[in-house]
């Protein structure tokens, strides 16, 4: 919360010490002003810049004293507002203003709460400084000693440090979480988390805990969430880019909805609402949204009780976060089998496993000229649409991309236990993708004014190394192995005959029909001649479901939270 606190002044002097009596121990998050006696005086170097007999000091847990100052008792003039803005759930929004000086003028040099909340209600309109080293508050015969908050948010803590670091998913610990704060008293009926992510689809995930049926809903919005209306008039957006927390009281009718969703808040019951940031180590700025749906809202001591916590909760995110980062964007880049090999810690050079595969290599055929006649962008866009086909079809019928190659796609089909197929099944997934290709791009060349699109795929099946080759700084995870060489050569031999699918026999499954009988071909790099046959694609194209998102379920349609 310090961070979202205006700095405390620099109230360090002769007169700023010694003890102040004013009852028992606070052990909870607690706001406490008090008048002080006299006359208090502040000063820049030898500018008098206030005088007044009304000032006040503000003790708030975990923060340093800070002097109020009415702004009537000022003697040098204010600017208007300037940009700066910072919030407090407990006070309300500050506005900073520039001082004037005869000497020239210090930039953001005061704040005001023009509006406080309740709790802050004593220093609505007055004027606080900014800590500086050339500023000096004259406290006169007043002592300034904070009460005795002592440990305000113990079983909570304990229970972060303890037991939360075994919930294995961010669902899991959103409601854990939730159900802990009414543990310990606070007024929450809903509780949400916004996480940013590093995913090519999805721009992050939220979980928003309700207190009615207690159970987490988890979200995963497109990217589009950064266009949508309601996006862009929520206290996500405002938040997310640095700009503060939101609390707004939404009990009345006549409350001031500064933002749409609050509406829709107050319909379903809620009394209270707080957005705050959880910032992470990398400098993004995540959201945590709580409603309250008691007649009184939030205490000072629940939301301390919250802001306590936050940083702590923020990392629990962060890791949630980055660990289905890292998976997301390995499966992006390498796809989901090696992905997971890569996560189990496959990651020495050498390492790899034996598997039986049909290896499948499918090449775009002319690309240079293609590039020549559509121009660089376009022909990027041509590819990828190519890409997203292919490997949509690969997916669809148990395969994996392992990777692009230029304008080609590398796809392995793995026989055995872990792939749950037997051989001939990996064969017939491997021909049924070569032959869906092949029609599914004159839908592609259609979309992209072209009159024809061909391909080239080449299939055979055997013994290959699945793991890691490279350097000691750079690693590949692939495929070595005299099936994925015959592959790629039987899909350039196949160029040559003008057979978009040339396969070797034993590639074949027992079930296949309609393969012409090319002979045994002798491929480049490959000692012995290839049985090889030729196939017809299918002549239309399958339909084809959605691509899944890498490392878990589509992003849904955008859906702001609350």
């Amino acid at each position: 919360m310090n961070a979202h606190v205006p700095p405390p002044p620099n109230s360090a002097g002769p007169n700023s010490t010694g003890p102040q009596n004013r009852g028992p121990q606070n052990h909870g998050y607690g706001i406490l002003v008090e008048p002080l006696r006299g006359e208090v005086q502040v000063r820049r170097g030898g500018c008098l810049l206030a005088k007044s007999t009304r000032a006040r000091v503000m003790y708030e847990t975990r923060v340093q004293p800070t002097i109020y100052i009415p702004r009537d008792d000022l003697v040098v003039d204010l600017s208007n507002k300037v940009g700066l803005q910072t919030f407090c759930p407990f006070k309300g929004t500050a506005c900073y203003h520039d001082l004037k000086l005869e000497d020239g003028r210090v930039d953001n040099a005061v704040w005001i709460y023009e509006n406080t909340l309740p709790e802050a209600s004593q220093i609505a309109g007055h004027v606080g400084f900014v800590s500086d080293p050339d500023t000096l508050i004259d406290l006169g015969s007043n002592q300034i000693a904070p009460p005795e908050y002592g440990n305000i948010s113990g079983p909570l803590v304990d229970w972060l440090l303890r037991e939360a670091a075994f919930l294995p998913t961010p669902a899991e610990f959103t409601k854990a979480f939730a159900e802990k704060l009414l543990e310990q008293g606070v007024n929450l009926s809903r509780l949400s988390v916004l996480a940013w992510s590093l995913h090519p689809q999805i721009a992050g995930k939220t979980f928003t805990w309700q207190k009615a049926t207690n159970e987490v809903t988890t979200y995963a919005p497109s990217y589009e969430i950064y266009e949508h209306p309601a996006y862009n008039a929520s206290p996500l957006r405002h938040v997310s880019k640095g700009l503060g927390g939101v609390r707004h009281r939404i009990d009345t009718e006549d409350s001031d909805d500064a933002f749409p969703i609050l509406s829709d808040l107050r319909a379903a019951g809620a009394t209270d609402y707080v957005a705050m940031p959880l910032p992470f180590s990398d400098g993004r700025i995540n959201v945590l949204t709580v409603a309250s749906d008691h007649p009184n809202g939030f205490s000072t001591a629940n939301l301390g009780l919250i802001f306590e916590c936050s940083a702590v909760v923020a990392r629990y995110y962060e890791v949630f976060m980055q660990r289905e980062n890292a998976q997301s964007l390995l499966e992006t880049y390498v796809g989901k089998r090696t992905g997971e090999r890569v996560l189990g810690g496959k990651i020495r050079r050498g390492e790899g496993d034996e598997i039986d595969a049909a290896i499948m290599f499918c090449d775009l055929r002319g690309s240079t000229l293609l590039e020549e006649q559509l121009g660089r962008h376009d022909y990027i866009k041509l590819l990828n649409a190519f890409f997203d086909t292919a490997s949509t079809i690969v997916h669809d019928n148990g395969g994996e991309v392992l990777k692009f190659i230029g304008d080609a796609v590398l796809a392995v089909f793995p026989a055995g236990e872990e792939s749950g197929q037997d051989a001939d099944q990996a064969r017939a997934q491997a021909l049924k993708s070569a032959r869906s290709i092949v029609p599914a791009l004159a839908e592609v060349a259609a979309e992209h004014d072209l009159p024809e699109l061909k391909c080239a795929s080449g299939i055979a099946y055997g013994t290959v190394t699945y793991g890691n080759v490279g350097s000691r700084e750079r690693l590949d995870f692939t495929v070595i192995g005299q099936a994925a060489n015959i592959a790629a050569r039987l899909g350039d031999y196949g160029k040559t005959l003008g057979h978009q699918i040339v396969v070797s026999q034993n590639s074949l499954p027992g079930s296949c029909q309609n393969a012409t009988p090319l002979g045994a071909l002798s491929l480049h790099n490959v000692s012995q001649p290839v049985e090889s046959y030729a196939l017809a694609p299918f002549l239309t194209a399958p339909d084809r479901k959605p691509q899944p998102e890498p490392g878990g379920p589509p992003p849904v349609p955008v859906k702001v939270i609350k």
